[in-house]
């Protein structure tokens, strides 16, 4: 059996540095700086641009305004309902926001959304995965991995691109 190759690079971004990580190139990270929940680093394998080259494409291109859903592969590690959760982030419009609440009702467990915000916070693989597009009951920002100033650089800007406007 063959080892896994992990290896990570780290891009600019009009909201910092981006590393990106993948496994036998096939992404499953992507953290901003000072990112809660991040792994350790020493897990990310050594720095190549190799296998990294779709991502930093749509990537760009999101940043450009260019590109509104993400067809890169990924590959997330997390528990069976973190899956679920992350999978349903990916159904949120691009320049739209969903409810905790409205992300748990997707996914058939209304009664869970203390678990379903846990989940949505320990998302790997950051603006692919748009746990941005997540906000509070009320429509307020709340937590985000990358901090709260990244969330609303990036809902505003798919809310401008979208034209829409971002509810306060």
């Amino acid at each position: 059996m063959n080892a896994q190759r992990t290896a990570h690079t780290v891009i600019d971004s009009p909201i910092g540095p981006l590393t990106l990580v993948n496994v036998d190139g096939v992404l499953c990270g992507v953290y901003m700086a000072e990112h809660r929940h991040q792994p350790n680093p020493a897990t990310f394998g050594e720095r190549d641009t190799a296998g990294f080259d779709e991502a930093t494409t749509q990537l760009a291109e999101y940043f450009d305004g260019r590109r509104t859903d993400f067809t890169v592969t990924l590959a997330p590690r997390g528990t069976p309902f973190q899956m679920r959760v992350w999978d349903a982030l990916r159904t949120i419009p691009y320049g739209e926001t969903w409810t905790y609440g409205q992300l748990a009702d997707a996914l058939g467990s209304p009664a869970a959304v203390r678990a379903v915000g846990a989940a949505n916070g320990k998302n790997p693989i950051s603006i692919i995965v748009p746990c941005h597009r997540v906000v509070g009951s009320n429509g307020s920002l709340t937590g985000y991995a990358g901090g709260l100033d990244r969330k609303r650089f990036l809902l505003e800007r798919e809310a401008e691109r979208a034209g829409l406007r971002l509810g306060r």
